[in-house]
């Protein structure tokens, strides 16, 4: 019995975003400490099994309510059904012949749920290796991410851009021009331009998030979508404004310069903080940060933070501050240690 088994890790952007699903820049990093898995295996019938994500059980109708509010109406089972739906589309529009072989799927995920990690789209990538290697089909990397994000935005209506995507396609350090001129289409799908960048280039960074802010990211993003879609000055600037940051944090980068890179982090996070309406709790977070002398901004959507800092003993004073206020600090591997 053919059996797969593939991963796609927790993501965390370090300047740029959110401006990835309004025509900007991003540069995103992998972070292999969390991750999720998906399990293929040929089966008489096609199932998705459900998985620990997908509680329908519970001891009253407070508990549910408080996993709605915590988590949103999440789960792994519509995110798979999503992905073989654009899957088999798109081997149909390309002229992929799929052989009659059923399957069985499984998911289970180590990233923190609904703290912008990315752990849908992890979920999301990694059904796509499966299915992709389960009937032979070759999809080209960069067309990969642009897959992935339709089965989240045009099958399940969630209001999300690339960057997520391509990082976890790509993995490692990647720089991505979403402008409209940098955009072509291949295979009937929009893709961006994307630099790989070595991961070598980073100073000392960390990630800190906290289980208990989270929010689903279509809550976090649907209005600013609407502001900007209306032409707002101050979203359509501030768009910009995160793009440009992410191409001088490109320079910053190849340069060697951590104290620049720390300073356009801390400004990605000041420009998102005067267009958004954030929650006090996670502010703090990046407040707290700040204080030891750390650069500071949201990872994704809110609920962790991503940042740079001096040394060791300003990392253990990261995790003093931060663990004070209930979150959890960890360095990011992003590279692949069997290369």
């Amino acid at each position: 019995m053919q059996l797969l088994r593939k991963y796609a890790y927790a993501r965390a952007g370090l300047v740029g975003n959110p401006s990835d699903g309004y025509h900007g820049k991003t540069i995103s990093v992998i972070v292999r400490n969390f991750r999720a898995e998906v399990v293929l295996y040929e089966w008489e019938d096609l199932e998705i099994v459900r998985t620990d994500q997908d509680q329908h059980r519970f001891r009253s109708v407070q508990e549910l309510v408080h996993d709605v509010e915590l988590h949103g109406y999440y789960g792994g089972m519509r995110l798979i059904k999503a992905t073989i739906k654009r899957f088999v589309e798109y081997c149909r529009l390309r002229g992929h012949a799929l052989h009659g072989r059923n399957f069985s799927v499984r998911s289970s995920s180590t990233i923190p749920r609904q703290v912008g990690l990315a752990g849908s789209s992890a979920i999301i990538v990694a059904t796509l290796r499966c299915l992709a290697e389960f009937y032979g089909v070759a999809i080209p990397r960069e067309v990969q991410p642009s897959l992935a994000l339709s089965a989240e935005a045009e099958e399940l209506g969630i209001a999300a851009g690339l960057q997520d995507r391509v990082v976890q396609v790509y993995e490692g350090l990647v720089y991505m021009d979403f402008a409209p001129e940098k955009m072509r289409a291949v295979d009937g799908l929009l893709c961006g331009s994307y630099e790989p960048l070595d991961p070598a280039l980073l100073p000392p960074v960390y990630v800190a998030y906290s289980p208990s802010v989270s929010e689903p990211t279509e809550v976090f993003h649907n209005d600013i979508r609407g502001r900007f879609g209306r032409g707002e000055p101050a979203v359509v600037q501030a768009m910009a404004r995160f793009a440009a940051l992410a191409a001088q944090g490109r320079e910053a980068l190849l340069a060697g310069d951590a104290d620049r890179l720390a300073k356009l982090m801390n400004e990605n996070f000041d420009t998102r903080r005067s267009l958004y309406r954030l929650p006090a709790g996670q502010v703090e977070m990046v407040e707290a940060a700040r204080r030891v002398g750390a650069s500071a901004k949201f990872a994704g959507s809110g609920g962790a933070i991503v940042g740079t800092y001096r040394d060791e003993a300003m990392f253990h004073e990261l995790q003093r501050a931060l663990g004070g206020i209930g979150c959890r600090v960890v360095k990011p591997v992003a590279e692949d240690p069997d290369g």
